[in-house]
Parts: C-alpha cells; structure tokens; sequence
C-alpha cells in the first residue's frame, strides 16, 4: 500500500480509503452480514488501508457501529477514521442539518457508535440552506478544540459555496476544511468543472466517492442490457443514469487498457483517478474479498499519459448545480 497525506496536514492515510456506506442492512445490495463486514475491514486494514470512511445516515448508524466494533482489534492510532453529518436521523425538528446543535449532538452520537473518544477526519455531507455557514464553522471549530475532532471536512457542493466557507474560516479564524468529498470518477468528471480547481488551489485534499460510478466501471454492464437482478445497477436509478453513449464509449477504453495492461476494469478505473494529481485517496466500497482484493491491484498498476487521455476523450466535463 501507498500512503499520501491528506491535503496541508501532516496525517498520513492510504491511497485508497475504504467506504463504509455497504455495510448494513437499509439496502438489499448492502452486505447485510455484521460478522462479514467486520472481517472484510479486517482484511483492509491488513492490506494496509488505514482510512476508513462512513457518516451518521448510512444504515441509520448501523453502519458507524460496524465501524467501531472492526477497528476495536487495533490500536486506535493505527486507523484514521472519517464520518459525516448532515442527512436525517429522525423526524422532527433539529434531526438533520449542520446547525451547532446537530452538528454537536451527532458527533457525540457518532462518537458512542463508533465506540471511539475521537474522530480523525468529520465531514459535513452536504451544504446546509438554512444554516449561516459561520454557525456550522464554529459548531466544527468547538469539536476540534475539545478535541473530539481531529480534522474537518465537506463533501458535494458548489465551489463558490465551498470557497466562501474556506475564507469565512481564514476570516474568523476557524478550523478549516482539510478536504473535500466529490463524485468524481473517469464517467462523473463534472467535478472538474466546480470543485476540484478550488481544492488544488488551496491545497484541500480530494478523496472522490464512487469512483467506479456505481459499478459501471466494473464492465458487469453491458449495452442494450436489462442490469442483472441483485446489481446496484437493477436496484439504483442514479446507476442506470450512467448508461449514455458517451459514457459507454469511457468504458470501452477502461476495457481496452485493461486488456492492454493484464488488469480488470475496475483497477483501471481507479488508476484513472489515481493519476489525476489532485486526487488524494478514492474511497472504494468493496463487498467482498475478491473485489477487495481485485481494487487492491489498482495501486499498483501506473498508466501511461496516452492511457490516460486515451480514458477521459469521451467526456467533456461541465457542471449543473442539482436541483
């Protein structure tokens, strides 16, 4: 394993950092086993990926206390662990967003589920309309000088949003965001276009989540294809949002420089991002040891400048807010 620190700080995490969101039981396609989930982080961990990363919304916690129960076999300071906060924990008022009140009394949930005294890395998970973002900063700032945060970060926003929370903290003298969470992958390049020029200019690290698009770039899909029952593909209508052509023609060179490489799509998917300079660790949600194993390739495996042009031609990244 390949080891990188994570934007200006000094924290060393792995190359790849190891999603947490399948491990749970709120979706079919999840790995609904506990006792599996546990052993899959295991074998991570022993692989060399000390970053792990989950938030308070994936399978309403379950997924944190897998996290927690995984990682009590190792020292606490072998293991950076990030979650997030923002999504819906309960009905009512105050069950969701990035007021100083949720976010103070998610973290000290988070905390208890995750069985641990601190987090390393904590992460708004999305951009709060109702919230000053001053607020929000401040919330964060309290965390980390009581010291149940370590380092802050965002995830899915606009970058004009992003960069007016980074100079509120430089003004205000807050704790900054340390990185940034996108969508970004060889098939979801919009990022390009928003997000990512901001993070390389004020040195934020990038950790982008589905970077194999949902399992797109696997190349278990096929053209004119119904996805196979059980696929995240047949489940989700966000995967099946990446079937264009021109996104069909991306997996064609994946498949192509697979070949040309003895490697699965998969690893040359995460090469791809591995090679964007900006990018400091894709988190990868493998459901089992072979895919585990087979996403472990990736690291190893250096792409030419021509393989990786050859990848992004089809795609001419440009960004639309959602909504």
């Amino acid at each position: 394993m390949e080891y990188t620190t994570l934007g200006a700080t000094g924290v060393e995490v792995s190359r790849l950092c190891l999603g947490c969101m399948n491990f749970g039981s709120e979706r079919e396609w999840m790995v609904n086993d506990r006792a599996e989930s546990v052993q899959l982080i295991h074998e991570a961990i022993d692989a060399g990926i000390n970053f792990l990363d989950t938030a308070n919304v994936y399978s309403y916690g379950e997924s944190e206390e897998i996290v927690g129960e995984a990682i009590e076999a190792y020292d606490r300071d072998e293991v950076v662990v990030a979650t997030k906060v923002f999504g819906e924990m309960r009905d009512g008022p105050n069950g969701s967003g990035l007021s100083r009140k949720h976010v103070i009394d998610q973290c000290e949930a988070s905390l208890d589920r995750l069985g641990t005294d601190y987090v390393d890395l904590y992460q708004i998970h999305r951009w709060d309309e109702d919230t000053p973002i001053e607020e929000t900063l401040a919330a964060l700032d309290y965390l980390v000088e009581t010291g149940r945060v370590r380092y802050i970060g965002a995830s899915t926003m606009t970058a004009y949003q992003f960069t007016k929370a980074l100079y509120t903290s430089d003004l205000e003298d807050l704790s900054r965001f340390t990185c940034m969470q996108p969508e970004y992958s060889a098939v979801a390049r919009h990022e390009e276009a928003n997000l990512l020029e901001v993070c390389e200019g004020e040195d934020v690290g990038v950790i982008p989540w589905s970077p194999l698009a949902g399992g797109f770039l696997t190349g278990k899909y096929e053209r004119d294809e119904e996805p196979a029952a059980g696929t995240r593909g047949a489940a989700s209508e966000s995967v099946r949002s990446y079937f264009s052509p021109e996104n069909w023609a991306v997996l064609d060179a994946v498949r192509a420089v697979a070949e040309e490489c003895d490697a699965t799509p998969a690893q040359v998917a995460v090469a791809w991002l591995l090679a964007q300079d900006v990018v400091t660790a894709p988190i990868v949600g493998p459901k089992t040891s072979a895919q585990l194993r087979d996403v472990l390739g990736a690291v190893e495996l250096e792409l030419t400048d021509e393989q990786v042009e050859r990848i992004a031609a089809p795609k001419s990244p440009s960004y639309a807010p959602p909504g």
